[in-house]
């Protein structure tokens, strides 16, 4: 045989060998999936939780992201990044989610671009309104960086863009895209939830009324069936609820009110302890411009401890701070109202890196207090919310005075940093009443005294305004839960009680995505505009130079091989 034919022959073999591979490897591929993510944070891993989501799906989940149009970079790269995450969900999920990128502002006609917004905002989606450079100056563009989400007949926001005071524009973008998986496996968990849990709101204690937790009660009713429950020494009132919400309660608990919450802890049950050890009377020092502020005697601090917290009676002042108006006229003349900075309503900055805080926007607080946390035995602690680096406490009776407005602040003497005001508390909470109860009640089976409770979790908050909304008392209408009315600015209140209790309700892990980090590689601004042009044409030619000696040698190789 000639050595051309056996040239020949091996290569048809090397031929039908490679095409035999690969149509082995595909007939395998079929029965076995597998991704390879080769990004060094995994940023297209999906969590286990996430995939046991979306192995649940029995139906298409319909997206409309409307991210789609003519808009910066950045906006670009959350959308390209959206696109691919949700990509990432449909190959986990047999093929059930479906989407579409729109441009809402695609009409030329504004009447009509105005109404696809107004429909748009009334269901749900927040626009962002850009200023961009053009050779005669900026013109407005507003953009909706989010999606609506329909599974079964039922539809749910989603905002892409997550906001945060004091983040730079690409920090922001990409804690959106870090958020990405979390906020879009939320989204379906909640349209695909058939049962879902109860939450109660306690009532009976001088609690935040309806009106005033108006906001997150609405927020809440989302995921959750939420209700008012009074305990009325009833042993039974808080079964059947996943979690409680005690929202700055100004009388005392009872002792067998104590008794029933304390064993709603024993037995599983989670609360969001939301509470102020100082009666601060707001309508007095509107009406006075100057008031003292004294402990409440609530009841609940002998439980506190005994879980592994103190609330202190005192109050934390802060130079990181809303602003209030106040009347620089002078009497006689016209009123002239400016803002200033009221350093008893601190702004706290969550910077800790935990699924309840990681990536929030500045939560508003309004005469907060302390916590010190107590060493417990199989409970861990982990601190959620603390005051800035100027910060002091005052201790009670606590003056508090409008006057405190026409100071000028001295920082030297705010000496007090980072004090804490959230804590969550998590593992095995021994029961208040332990060694303190009669044999016949602890023995009773019929109420099934528990002294070491089972694993569960709580959050104290020791400040009972974060989770009030205020309101219109002349039309009965409340703000969003926040809302500053006179910075006009909404902070990151509702969200921040959101995490609270998802966090604390949820069974699958969910929430711990919210803790990935995705590494932020900006581009040196400076080094590009010295080096880009050196930089573009060394991509662009060195690659074709690099073809071109390859080329070369294979030339050079072939020639002498077949010239032999």
């Amino acid at each position: 045989m000639s050595e051309i034919n056996k040239n020949k022959k091996r290569d048809l073999t090397a031929l039908a060998l490679a095409v035999l591979i690969i149509v082995l490897l595909n007939f395998v591929g079929s029965f076995v999936f597998h991704r390879f993510d080769l990004t060094a944070e995994k940023r297209y891993t999906l969590s286990d939780a996430t995939k046991n989501l979306l192995s649940e799906i029995n139906d298409v989940v319909y997206v409309k992201v409307y991210l789609d149009g003519d808009f910066p970079a950045g906006f670009k790269r959350l959308r390209d990044e959206t696109r691919e995450m949700l990509d990432e969900f449909r190959a986990y999920s047999n093929d059930n989610i479906e989407y579409e990128f729109i441009n809402p502002s695609v009409s030329d006609n504004k009447k009509q671009q105005n109404e696809i917004y107004k429909q748009l905002y009334d269901k749900g989606l927040e626009p962002t309104n850009l200023e961009v450079k053009e050779e005669n100056g900026t013109t407005q563009q507003i953009i909706w960086p989010a999606a609506l989400v329909t599974y079964k007949g039922r539809e749910l926001p989603w905002q892409l863009l997550k906001t945060q005071m004091g983040q730079s524009a690409e920090g922001q973008l990409n804690n959106s895209i870090q958020a990405l998986e979390y906020e879009f496996a939320s989204v379906i968990r909640n349209l695909s939830k058939v049962i879902r849990p109860q939450i109660g709101f306690i009532e009976g204690h001088g609690e935040l009324d309806t009106l005033a937790t108006y906001d997150i009660a609405a927020a809440l009713s989302e995921f959750y069936i939420v209700k008012r429950v009074e305990i009325k020494q009833q042993l039974k009132a808080l079964e059947g609820y996943k979690a409680i919400v005690i929202a700055k309660p100004d009388t005392a608990f009872s002792e067998q009110d104590q008794f029933i919450l304390d064993q709603y802890i024993m037995k599983g049950g989670k609360v969001l302890w939301v509470v102020d050890p100082i009666n601060m009377p707001v309508d007095s020092l509107s009406r006075m411009g100057r008031v003292m502020a004294v402990p409440y005697t609530l009841g609940i601090d002998k439980m506190l401890y005994k879980y592994g917290v103190r609330v202190n009676e005192n109050m934390v002042v802060d130079m990181q701070c809303s602003a209030i108006p106040i009347n620089k006229a002078l009497k006689g003349q016209q009123p002239r109202f400016e803002l200033m900075p009221w350093i008893f309503s601190p702004l706290l900055n969550p910077t800790l890196d935990h699924p309840i805080a990681k990536n929030l926007d500045i939560i508003k607080t309004d005469f907060a207090s302390t916590i010190d946390t107590i060493e417990q035995k199989g409970v861990k602690k982990t601190i959620l919310l603390q005051s800035s680096k100027y910060s002091k406490t005052l201790v009670q009776p606590v003056r508090v005075d409008l006057n405190y407005l026409r100071f000028q602040l001295d920082e030297k003497q705010f000496n007090n940093p980072y004090q804490n005001v959230a804590v969550l508390l998590e593992g095995e909470f021994q029961s208040v009443f332990k060694n303190r109860i009669p044999p016949e009640i602890a023995n009773d089976s019929a109420i099934g005294f528990k002294a070491n409770g089972v694993k569960t979790a709580m959050i104290v908050i020791s400040d009972g305004d974060i989770i009030r909304n205020d309101v219109q008392y002349q039309t009965r209408k409340p703000y969003p839960l926040g809302f500053d009315k006179y910075t006009q600015r909404t902070y990151g209140n509702r969200n921040f009680i959101l995490n609270c209790i998802n966090y604390l309700c949820d069974d699958s892990g969910l929430i711990s995505v919210r803790a990935r980090e995705l590494t932020l590689r900006l581009l040196d601004k400076k080094k590009v505009k010295n080096e880009g042009t050196k930089w573009k044409v060394i991509n662009t030619a060195v690659p074709l130079l690099l073809v071109i000696v390859y080329g070369l040698i294979y030339y050079y190789i072939r020639k002498r091989k077949y010239s032999s």
